[in-house]
């Protein structure tokens, strides 16, 4: 949130009262706003580069508008996809406007962006809804208010966040060592065996014998100790997610099943058995469900809320070549995906996927027998382009995207490749 307040009256002449103004407008906006969405230094060479030759008209998409407002509920894609053939080169788009957009993650409702093709070339203006008139004179008067308002809340996002919202929170690409080890819900109360908001139950992350993975990772106890995390989501078994082509283990997919909150630790406490010996008993840490997306149970897992990952992307081509294929179409009794429907490809971080980048995706060509040759050959129709996706979150060797544009239903094995 930012909080400002207006003294009593000020006196400027014009030039610096315009000045002041839009420092402290654009003081709010960008100094306190745009270092968290920081701008690769490509993105900055190619804006540049727009900023000082414009874009040909040729790029322009056919029935780019002379004028648009930016409303509410419009996405970076949505407004690329306006004035450009090409939506994810957004970068060109920012150079077109350079001087008046400082950051293209802030692009706010209310803007006018209007579009200028003289000289061949096309570059865009921004100003305001109503421009920058004001009353006459060198006198500004206001009268003394607090107000509140949350200036990253009102920038547009580069995507619906209601698309992808529910998979920035719930899917989970997890080694399936590292799942086996997480804490696991051991009991609940008076017996219950399927568990919804507001109820309570017992979790342990350590196990007596000790557990580790293969890399030497071991369990620990759930601790609510300073530092140690108190909010977990709650997964239930998971699925592999092979490569369509050689069949290998990429990764497994974790059912998202709720949320739940750490109360106590877990401990251990000294107790005489019946036989007047010490003994040493487990003392499971308690938690409270607080969000429920299905009724949980005994035996499903803990895992650690993560730090709220930015839901701003900079569409864009890959800067080298990389190919892939479509994994999983989210949603196990969906066989295509439509429109704004996610999928997992078979490429992640060490691929060099990154959020944000914008893949074609080819519709595989149909396998069949050549009936009008006498030999009856088998052919291979060739893969035909059918749409975009963007990547919206990557693991090591998967990532998850979004379905933006299609002509035909995506479905598992369909190639991604760079745009052209």
């Amino acid at each position: 949130m930012n909080k400002f307040s207006s003294p009593v009256s000020m006196h400027f002449p014009s030039q610096r009262r315009a000045l002041v103004l839009a420092m402290s407008v654009l003081g709010v906006c960008f100094a306190a706003q745009a270092q968290n969405f920081p701008i690769t230094p490509n993105q900055k060479a190619t804006a540049n580069q727009v900023a000082q030759t414009g874009v040909p008209l040729a790029d322009l998409a056919p029935n780019a508008p002379d004028e648009y407002t930016v409303k509410s509920g419009d996405t970076l894609w949505f407004i690329s996809g306006l004035f450009l053939k090409t939506p994810w080169r957004w970068p060109e788009l920012w150079g077109m406007n350079l001087q008046d957009i400082q950051n293209p993650h802030r692009i706010y409702p209310g803007q006018q962006l209007q579009l200028d093709k003289s000289n061949g070339r096309a570059t865009l203006r921004a100003r305001r809804a109503g421009g920058n008139d004001g009353p006459p004179g060198d006198t500004v008067k206001v009268s003394p208010r607090t107000r509140f308002e949350s200036l990253a809340d009102s920038a547009i996002p580069t995507l619906s966040a209601s698309a992808i919202e529910p998979f920035l929170a719930e899917p989970l690409i997890v080694d399936a060592a590292e799942f086996a080890i997480a804490p696991r819900i051991v009991a609940t109360q008076e017996g219950r065996v399927l568990l919804s908001r507001g109820d309570r139950a017992y979790a342990r992350g350590e196990y007596t014998a000790g557990k580790t993975t293969a890399t030497g990772i071991a369990s620990k106890a759930l601790s609510d100790a300073k530092g140690q995390p108190i909010n977990y989501r709650v997964f239930r078994n998971t699925t592999a997610l092979k490569d369509p082509t050689t069949g290998a283990v990429l990764g497994y997919e974790a059912q998202f099943v709720g949320k739940a909150e750490l109360i106590r630790g877990e401990s251990t406490q000294e107790v005489l058995n019946k036989d007047g010996k010490t003994t040493t008993e487990v003392v499971p840490a308690t938690i409270d469900i607080v969000v429920a997306k299905e009724e949980m149970r005994v035996g499903d897992r803990l895992i650690a809320e993560p730090a709220r990952a930015s839901q701003n992307y900079v569409p864009r081509a890959p800067a080298t070549p990389i190919t892939g294929q479509i994994v999983s179409v989210y949603g196990s009794a969906v066989r295509f995906a439509s429109e704004n429907q996610v999928v997992v490809v078979n490429r992640g971080a060490k691929d060099g996927l990154e959020r944000g980048h914008v893949m074609a995706i080819l519709k595989d060509g149909e396998r069949l027998t050549d009936k009008t040759d006498p030999s009856r050959p088998q052919i291979k129709l060739p893969n035909e382009r059918n749409g975009l996706l963007m990547v919206f979150r990557t693991f090591d060797s998967l990532s998850y995207a979004l379905v933006l544009q299609i002509t035909d239903g995506v479905k598992v094995g369909d190639r991604i490749v760079n745009p052209r």
